[in-house]
């Protein structure tokens, strides 16, 4: 069954004209069929339409199911994004269907993409929630400043992933179960020294994802899917 987004669902009981046309006109649902909506927060609905129409499709709710989420802790990635915009792209999806709770985009020292459209993102993050049917919708930023992200963050365990050859720890085993977490992922350039070093003066703790040199949108992965897999 394909899955609506309704983030207004306790004030409205209406499609946004986006999930009308799509509901209507393209997937033809009508009057009494049943679709299924999410308000993001990790309620789904069950709800039966009443008025099939292409811009202001409304419905009637049967049933609500509130859903916990797969994972008990707090994930938010910060990444510098790429030249290429497709791959943050590509990232950004991946990391949703994974279950990340929230996403940074970050302007670094040797970032090649210095501006960015949250807007398109947005509309890719809720692309891939209703795909993977999942009734949480994770928090995506405005491209952040390094030094006043890393001032910033409040999650209990704070690390940074780089290549520089120093001593680092592995990722997979500095995942504590149940504590909230940000992993930072620079550009292609990688993070400048210093960035690394203010970053580690404010308690960021440096990681490896693994033995393999990873582009900027693969560590993101690995690094989501690390600490997911690391709290089942």
């Amino acid at each position: 069954m394909y899955l609506f987004y309704t983030p207004d669902i306790d004030t409205s009981h209406c499609l946004n004209e986006e999930e009308s046309g799509h509901c209507v006109r393209v997937l033809r649902y009508g009057q009494g069929d049943e679709i299924l909506l999410t308000d993001g927060r990790g309620t789904t609905y069950t709800a039966r339409i009443v008025n099939p129409h292409p811009k202001h499709c409304e419905f009637e709710i049967v049933s609500q199911e509130r859903q916990e989420k797969g994972h008990h802790f707090y994930l938010h990635i910060a990444i510098a994004p790429t030249k290429n915009v497709e791959r943050i792209e590509w990232m950004v999806e991946k990391c949703t269907e994974i279950g990340v709770d929230e996403i940074t985009p970050l302007l670094c020292h040797f970032s090649e993409r210095k501006q960015l459209r949250t807007d398109r993102l947005e509309k890719i993050v809720l692309s891939a929630a209703k795909q993977s049917l999942t009734p949480y919708l994770p928090k995506l930023n405005e491209l952040t400043d390094f030094n006043t992200f890393v001032r910033g963050v409040k999650e209990q365990d704070k690390f940074i992933a780089h290549c520089y050859k120093e001593d680092k720890k592995v990722l997979r085993d500095e995942i504590q179960r149940g504590r909230d977490v940000v992993i930072l992922i620079g550009p292609e350039g990688d993070f400048s020294e210093q960035e690394i070093r203010d970053a580690m003066t404010l308690g960021f703790v440096p990681v490896s994802l693994g033995n393999s040199r990873l582009r900027t949108e693969t560590a993101g992965v690995v690094a989501c899917h690390t600490a997911i897999l690391m709290n089942e």
